[in-house]
């Protein structure tokens, strides 16, 4: 099945920001956060980012966010509007498609342009406490269940912003 979706964020770091106490804010990212595309590869996740070639997290090296779900956390919490969604530092945020739903395996291909790429489904990407910190308190148990999925990129690739198909 193809949906119709938007690639809204594209985060690639080469360091965690949220590192320690919440308290103490999150470090500054070395390089700019935003990103017009991304570099994919095969079993080893984005380019440049942070779980690139980790073998540790190569099942969960890249991270995908619905943005819908921070449109959630700012009706739930009575924000202004909903959070940039780089501060969830998930590296692909799409609108259109509830990640969320994704089970463990499921094999999805998102197409920006340049080409479909394959992902694998992997265990939940479950928010943290920072979530309070960096949005707002309440934010953290807003997110449960929404935090986005963490994948295995199947195929090499390149993503952009803006219009994308999503075929699962």
């Amino acid at each position: 099945m193809s949906t119709a979706v938007e690639v809204v964020a594209l985060h690639v770091s080469p360091v965690h920001a949220y590192e320690g106490r919440p308290g103490d804010g999150p470090r500054p990212d070395p390089e700019p956060v935003s990103r017009e595309h991304v570099v994919v590869r095969a079993g080893l996740g984005l380019v440049g980012d942070r779980y690139f070639n980790q073998p540790a997290h190569r099942a969960a090296a890249v991270t995908f966010f619905a943005v819908e779900s921070l449109e959630h956390i700012a009706d739930r919490l009575g924000l202004p509007g909903p959070p940039n969604p780089l501060v969830v530092r998930r590296n692909v945020v799409l609108r259109g498609f509830d990640v969320d739903r994704l089970a463990r395996h499921d094999v999805f291909t998102l197409d920006s342009g340049d080409g479909p790429v394959r992902f694998e489904a992997h265990r939940a990407a479950n928010p943290c406490g920072w979530m309070d910190a960096v949005i707002a308190p309440g934010a953290f148990k807003a997110l449960r269940g929404r935090g986005g999925r963490r994948c295995v990129p199947l195929d090499d690739g390149l993503l952009r912003l803006g219009p994308a198909t999503l075929t699962t």
